[in-house]
C-alpha cells in the first residue's frame, strides 16, 4: 500500500518492536498497514485528513479536504432530536435499533427502490455506515479470504481487512471515468473471493456505476459464490442519472448486504446513525458481531433520523441539485487553476489532475496549497495500494459539501494558483 511515511509531515510513532516475543504483526498494526498509515520499518503516522486539517489550520487556509459539511441539516430532524431528548428516549436502544427507525428505513428502501426489507429480521440499526461494514467484514472474512474493492478505495476498507487477516485485492477505476475495465475486473475475483465490496457513488473518484457494470458484478459474485457488500451512503446524491442499488438487481438481493447512513444525506454526520439491509440469514450473522462491538447507540438520534426519512422527495431532489450547483462552483475555480478537471457524477468530491500544471506529485501539491492559495485537499494515491498510487500520483480530491460563499472563496483563491507556482 502508499507508505503514509511519504504521505505524512508528522513525526512518526516508533512501535516498531512491537510485543516482546512475537514477530507477527498485532491486529492494530494490520489495521494500521491496511489504511496506508504503517511504514514498512513498523513507525506509526497520522492520516493524511488530520495531517491536511492540521496544515488548514495553521494556514488559515479553507478545509475542502475531509468530506464533513460545514453547515446542519434539516431543523425538523433537530427538533425530532430534542423532542426525544426531552421525552426521555436517553437509554439503551435495542440492539437492532428502535422500531420507528426500522421501520423507516423499509419504508425508503420500498419508496425510492421497490425494495421490501422486511424491519424486524432484514435491517440493522448501526454506529454510522463505518461499524456497518466492519460488522459484516468481521462477520464473514477470515485468513485465506480475499475482499475485491475498487481502488482507489476507502481507508477503513483496507483497515477492517486487514485486521481481520484476509487479503484485500483491488480493481483499478481510471480517470477520466473512473470505471472499471470488465476484463480487469473478472481477474481481479478468484475462488477465495469472500466479498466484493462496492462503493456506489464512489469516494473518491465521484463515479456513479451504470447497470452494466452492476450486473457484471453480480454475475461475477455468483459465479465465484462470493457475497456483495454495497456501500450506498451518497445514493441521494447524484447528478446525471438517479442512484441503482446493486440489490435490486436480478440475482443480487440474495447474496448482498446494503449499507447506507443519516451523515451524508441528511449532513449530521456526528450523529452516527447508519444502517444495512439484506437476506435474514446475512443480517443475523452482522448482528451476531455488532451487538459485541458497540451494541446500540445513539437512541434520540435513531427516531429522529426516521423523521429525515420520511421528508417530501423535494428535500432529496434538492439536496442533489444544490450540491450540483456547489460543484460547478468549484469547478470553474479549478479549471482556472489549470488543473485537469473531472466533473464527478455523484458524492460530493471532485477530482483534479495536477499534470497539466507540471506538478506530477499531488502529495506534493497537496502540502504546498494551503501555503500557496489557502487551499486545503486531500491527494488521491494515499486511497491505493503502490501500484494504484502510482497510476494516481497526480490525482488530487476537492469536498464541495460547503457553504456557497465559503466555495466561491475557494474558487477565487484556487483561480491564483497559476500565478503563485
Amino acid at each position: 500500500m502508499a507508505d503514509m511515511a511519504s504521505a505524512g509531515s508528522s513525526p512518526f510513532l516508533d512501535l516498531s518492536a512491537g510485543i516482546p516475543g512475537d514477530s507477527k504483526p498485532a491486529p492494530w498494526q494490520r489495521a494500521a498497514m491496511g489504511a496506508n498509515l504503517l511504514s514498512p520499518g513498523g513507525s506509526l503516522g497520522v492520516t493524511i485528513f488530520e495531517e491536511m486539517t492540521t496544515l488548514a489550520v495553521s494556514t488559515g487556509a479553507i478545509n475542502l479536504g475531509q468530506g464533513f459539511p460545514d453547515e446542519d441539516g434539516p431543523e425538523e430532524i433537530k427538533a425530532a432530536a430534542r423532542r426525544a431528548i426531552a421525552d426521555g428516549a436517553n437509554q439503551y436502544a435495542p440492539g437492532k435499533g428502535v422500531p420507528v427507525l426500522r421501520e423507516a428505513i423499509a419504508a425508503h428502501q420500498h419508496r425510492f427502490y421497490g425494495l421490501k426489507p422486511d424491519p424486524d429480521t432484514e435491517v440493522l440499526v448501526t454506529t454510522g455506515a463505518t461499524e456497518a461494514i466492519a460488522a459484516t467484514l468481521l462477520a464473514f472474512i477470515q485468513p485465506g479470504d480475499e475482499v475485491l474493492t475498487f481502488e482507489p478505495f476507502y481507508d477503513s476498507y483496507g483497515a477492517i481487512i486487514n485486521m481481520a487477516g484476509a487479503t484485500h485485492v483491488t480493481a483499478p477505476l481510471p480517470a477520466p471515468d473512473f470505471l472499471p475495465d470488465l476484463t480487469v475486473l473478472e481477474d481481479s475475483f478468484s475462488e477465495r473471493t469472500k466479498i466484493v465490496l462496492l462503493n456506489n457513488p464512489h469516494n473518491p473518484t465521484g463515479a456513479v456505476f451504470p447497470a452494466y457494470v452492476l450486473s457484471r458484478i453480480v454475475e461475477l459474485a455468483a459465479k465465484f459464490g462470493a457475497i456483495i457488500v454495497s456501500d450506498e451512503v451518497y445514493e441521494h446524491l447524484t447528478f446525471d442519472a438517479a442512484h441503482t442499488p446493486i440489490a435490486s438487481l436480478p440475482g443480487a438481493a440474495e447474496r448482498t448486504i446494503t449499507v447506507s447512513s443519516a451523515g451524508k444525506t441528511f449532513s449530521f454526520t456526528g450523529w452516527k446513525i447508519g444502517w444495512l439491509t439484506g437476506p435474514e440469514n446475512l443480517v443475523a450473522a452482522v448482528r451476531t458481531v455488532k451487538q459485541f462491538l458497540t451494541y446500540s447507540s445513539g437512541t434520540p438520534f435513531q427516531s429522529a433520523i426516521a423523521v429525515g426519512l420520511g421528508l417530501p422527495d423535494e428535500f432529496y431532489t434538492g439536496i442533489a441539485a444544490t450540491l450540483r450547483h456547489k460543484r460547478d462552483i468549484l469547478a470553474e475555480g479549478l479549471r482556472a487553476a489549470g488543473f485537469g478537471v473531472f466533473n464527478p457524477s455523484g458524492t460530493y468530491f471532485i477530482n483534479v489532475d495536477t499534470a497539466p500544471l507540471g506538478i506530477p506529485d499531488s502529495v506534493e501539491l497537496a502540502r504546498r496549497l494551503p501555503g500557496l492559495v489557502g487551499v486545503a485537499a486531500i491527494p488521491v494515491p494515499v486511497f491505493c495500494h503502490p501500484e494504484g498510487a502510482e497510476r494516481t500520483r497526480s490525482l488530487l480530491r476537492f469536498a464541495f459539501c460547503k457553504k456557497t460563499d465559503v466555495l466561491e472563496e475557494a474558487a477565487e483563491r484556487l483561480a491564483t494558483l497559476k500565478d503563485r507556482l
